[in-house]
Order: C-alpha cells, then structure tokens, then sequence
C-alpha cells in the first residue's frame, strides 16, 4: 500500500501535474521508487462538532498516485529557480518560496529539509 503525504498548500499544482518535487521537514528515510498517495489532507481531518459534540471526519481526497524517483537532504534556502518551479510556484522568486515555506513550515531558511522528486504513476 503506498504511504499517504498531504499537499493542502500546493494541492491544485498536483491536480494540473506541474508539482514534480517538494520539500519535507521529516521523510528521512524515504527511497526512490517508494509509491505515495499525494491527498488534499491526510492528518487533522477530524475534528469535534461543537454543537453536537460528535466527532466529524472530513474524507480522505486521493489527488494522485505517484513514484518518488530522488530523494536528498539540502537546507532551505538551496532552492533553485528551476526547483521552485517544479515546487508548483512558477512566479516566485528563490526568495519568496523560501519565505512562503517557512512561515507555512514554521522553520528557517538554514534548516535542512528532505527534497523529494516524484512522478506521476499516471504519465507513465
């Protein structure tokens, strides 16, 4: 069974298939060739409805099946021009995508992080 990763931020990339890589503050020991399931959101989709008390569950939306073909370690702030744009984010500079993901990420632009390039089981 191919492991879950959320992509709520860049989700609409992913269904256009023009996000081919993305970056991950965990994920150290993913390999190439692992299968992933890309969903729109995989962890906090419950939460307790506060005028009935149940629990609501929202449903887990598949986006894509892919394959990841590299992995490696880099810091942040490494980010190519080239990268950004497979990160789903054409018209953003090195700069601004390194400011956008850690706010989002809550990290800095030293940190190092897990690049992952993947394509998808679709296009093959």
């Amino acid at each position: 069974m191919a492991r879950l990763m959320s992509v709520q931020l860049t989700e609409q990339a992913v269904v256009d298939r023009v996000k081919t890589v993305t970056r991950r503050l965990g994920w150290r020991t993913l390999e190439p060739g692992t299968r992933l399931t890309l969903c729109r959101k995989v962890m906090g989709r419950w939460h307790r409805d506060p005028g009935t008390g149940l629990v609501v569950v929202q449903p887990l939306v598949r986006l894509a099946e892919v394959y990841v073909w590299s992995v490696r370690r880099e810091k942040v702030n490494e980010i190519t021009l080239s990268d950004v744009a497979k990160e789903g984010f054409p018209d953003l500079t090195p700069a601004q995508f390194v400011a956008f993901f850690c706010e989002a990420m809550r990290c800095e632009p030293d940190t190092e992080v897990t690049r992952i390039e993947f394509r998808y089981m679709d296009e093959e």
